[in-house]
């Protein structure tokens, strides 16, 4: 049968990107927070470049 090696290659895909791993909720919570931390920090680390960006100097707001 031609389709029998592609469906175990196809398996050991799916078994080595750590779905069944026992604690998965432990590394996923915190990368994610982490995440989240640097995009905040970055946000507010560049806000004035970004301010700037998005208004540049000779613009007004009416």
């Amino acid at each position: 049968m031609p389709g029998v090696g592609l469906r175990s290659r196809m398996e050991d895909v799916v078994l080595h990107t750590g779905t069944e791993h026992p604690d998965l909720l432990w590394i996923v919570v915190p990368a994610l927070l982490s995440f989240v931390a640097g995009l905040a920090i970055g946000l507010f680390a560049y806000a004035d470049r970004i301010r700037a960006w998005l208004r540049p100097d000779g613009s007004t707001t009416d």
